[in-house]
Parts: C-alpha cells; sequence; structure tokens
C-alpha cells in the first residue's frame, strides 16, 4: 500500500488542542500515512505552551508570529510561507481545523498547489460576517476550498449543504474537542500556585474569559461592568479572569478591574490549569468558542458574551445562553443562575451535544479512504 503523506496545519492554542487528537491517530498508523506537522506559530507564546501539555513537537516550524502584526501582515506572510512549502513537500492532502487565518491562508494555498484539503470542524456558522471577526469569513473561505468536510454536528453538515457542498464530501464525525478532553488528565492540583485556594471557604466561583475582537473597547467595559456589580451583589462570589495577551483586552480590563476585591486576573493559564477552572467553577461567562464546546463536559452552564454564536447546538441543549454584552443582561442572566436552583440544575445537566469523543478515528478513517496515496 502506498503511503499518503498528509501535511497537517496548526497555528493557535485552539488549533492544536482540536488537533492532537488526529495527530495523535494519524501517527497510529505508520504503515498508511506519513505526518508532516507543520506550525506557523501566529500565537507563539500560547501555541508553544500546549504544544507541550499533548507531547507535540512540529516537524517544520514557520515562525511567523511579530509583535503588533496586523490581520493583513500575518495573512500574506503565511500565504507566500505555506505555498513555498507546499511546493517542495507535495503532499496527498493537507488537513486543517477550525477557522483561524492561518487555516484560511493553508486552505488557499493549497488550492493554488492543487492538493487538496481535509477541513476538519467544518459548517460552523454565526451567518454574520462581522461576529466572530475575522473567524466567520475564514471558515467560509476554507468550506470553499476543502475537498473533505468533517463536520462536527448534523447541523454543520445541512449549513454546509445548504451552500452547495456535495454531500458526498461531508462526514459527521463529532468535535473533537471531547475526544481531546478525554486525553487530558485534570485531577484537582492546580499546576499554577497563584489559582490554589480559588473556589474554596464557601464562594462560588466564576471563570470568566472576554478576548474577541468585536468585543473590543466599549463592549468589553461593559463587561467589566457587569462583574463589578455581580461582585457587589454576592458576598460569596469571586471571579477568576485569565487576560488574554492582546494589549487590546489586557489594559482595559486591568484599568476596570485591577482594584476589586474577589476578581483575580492571572496571565493566560495553561490548558489542564484551565480545564481545572471548568471543573471547579460554579459556571462560564465567556466569548470563546473553544469554551462553549468543553463546558458540556463539566456540566457547567454558559453565558455567552456574544450576539450570535456559531454553536446553536449549545443553546439548544440548555447548556447555555447568549446573552451579549450589556451589563444589565450579563448581570440579569448571572443572577438567575446564582439565585434560581432549579434552572442553574437543568442547564448544568444538559446531555453533550458535541460528541462521544472519537471523532479523531472517523476522521483517520475517512482520510484512509478518501486520499489516494
Amino acid at each position: 500500500m502506498t503511503r499518503r503523506k498528509i501535511v497537517t496545519i496548526v497555528g493557535t492554542r485552539p488549533e492544536v488542542i482540536k488537533m492532537a487528537p488526529v495527530i495523535r491517530e494519524l501517527g497510529l498508523r505508520p504503515s498508511i500515512f506519513e505526518q508532516i506537522v507543520v506550525a506557523t506559530a501566529q500565537h507563539r507564546q500560547m501555541l508553544d505552551q500546549v504544544l507541550e501539555v499533548f507531547g507535540i513537537k512540529p516537524d517544520i516550524d514557520l515562525g511567523l508570529m511579530q509583535q503588533k502584526q496586523d490581520l493583513a501582515e500575518f495573512a500574506s506572510k503565511s500565504l507566500l510561507a505555506l505555498s513555498n512549502l507546499f511546493s517542495e513537500l507535495k503532499p496527498n492532502a493537507v488537513l486543517v481545523q477550525g477557522d483561524t487565518t492561518t487555516v484560511m491562508t493553508a486552505a488557499l494555498a493549497s488550492f493554488y498547489k492543487d492538493i487538496p484539503v481535509g477541513h476538519v470542524e467544518a459548517g460552523l456558522r454565526s451567518f454574520d460576517r462581522r461576529q466572530p471577526f475575522p473567524e466567520e469569513i475564514n471558515r467560509r473561505v476554507a468550506g470553499c476550498l476543502a475537498s473533505i468536510h468533517f463536520a462536527p454536528t448534523p447541523r454543520a453538515r445541512l449549513n454546509l449543504l445548504r451552500e452547495g457542498v456535495p454531500e458526498e464530501t461531508i462526514f459527521v464525525t463529532g468535535n473533537t474537542i471531547v475526544d481531546a478532553l478525554k486525553s487530558v488528565s485534570v485531577g484537582e492540583a492546580f499546576d499554577d500556585k497563584r489559582l490554589v485556594g480559588l473556589g474554596g471557604g464557601g464562594r462560588r466561583l466564576l471563570l470568566v474569559t472576554a478576548h474577541r475582537r468585536e468585543n473590543h473597547g466599549r463592549p468589553l467595559r461593559s463587561i467589566c461592568e457587569a462583574l463589578r456589580t455581580l461582585i457587589s451583589n454576592f458576598a460569596d462570589v469571586e471571579v477568576v479572569y485569565p487576560v488574554h495577551l492582546n494589549p487590546s483586552v489586557g489594559d482595559v480590563v486591568r484599568e476596570e478591574l485591577g482594584d476589586i476585591d474577589r476578581i483575580h486576573l492571572v496571565d493566560p493559564v495553561s490548558y489542564p490549569d484551565l480545564l481545572r477552572l471548568m471543573k471547579r467553577c460554579f459556571f462560564i461567562l465567556t466569548d470563546s468558542g473553544g469554551i462553549q464546546e468543553e463546558a458540556p463536559s463539566f456540566g457547567k452552564p454558559v453565558l455567552v458574551l456574544r450576539k450570535v454564536t456559531e454553536r446553536p447546538e449549545l443553546i439548544e441543549a440548555n447548556a447555555g445562553r447568549i446573552v451579549g454584552t450589556g451589563a444589565r443582561d450579563i448581570v440579569e442572566a448571572a443572577s438567575r443562575l446564582l439565585t434560581d436552583a432549579a434552572e442553574y440544575s437543568a442547564m448544568a445537566s444538559a446531555e453533550n451535544p458535541f460528541g462521544d469523543g472519537r471523532a479523531a478515528e472517523r476522521i483517520v478513517d475517512i482520510l484512509a479512504q478518501r486520499v489516494e496515496g
């Protein structure tokens, strides 16, 4: 049997988390696949952190990140670097995950070189080009260019069919985030000693992550206002907020919340520590896409700090609520969960809509069938 050369692309922390199970599964089949893992390093520090967690060492690291680099600059550098690399490697297929600028440029470079693209987590749509930005456009572009679409849910498959994607190229696999969670040993003890003691002494811990570009500026200040109000209204509540490295986030958050008792602003935490925070917290307020998928595995309600979500399965399963970024709306929704035990219980016991933990196995089975050597 001729081995298939698969180039697997990662650029950001979420890509590594969700691609790690696929990388591992490909590695278990050396007689069928030759895998080359390529990192663009779109997010250098946070990428390295999670590569270590999953024991992944890229075969090629393009190191494209620079300080204060805008999207156009990174996209142009990534497109050229990946195009040149694909000319050299001549893979049988390129595998990408999600909706980052790395994903979009890798798919376009592959198309230019007539190389089939497999898109993991295909078909997510918010149907708002600016929400989330630029991810909604990135994944639509990848969807136009991919040859094999690994849809995580039936709804994602339906989105692709409505866009005219051929049915025979779409496969519902589940979301690899569930596979990844099963592979990480969480336990109770934090690696980061700053986190020890959070949620103790009878206090209810709220986990907050907010960093999306569309929430920069006034929306982020409104989120901070809501957190101050919740701390004032509930004496048994404390907040932990791992603050994104982007100065547009960090500067605002520290200005608004830096001196508030029971609000703990910490640097980005390791992936295992983030999972431990999810496990320990009472509920989560987030604008992150990945956390919307991870939280149901821990039975934690999610308040989504966005106007729309490309993961409506979370809302339909009653595991989350879209609350936007208005301070009053956030406080109202959070207060209900803090005071209404029945509502909290209903959300915390919702069934996980994102899969059974065998997505990577299905994806690699399909690659073996669909990619020619």
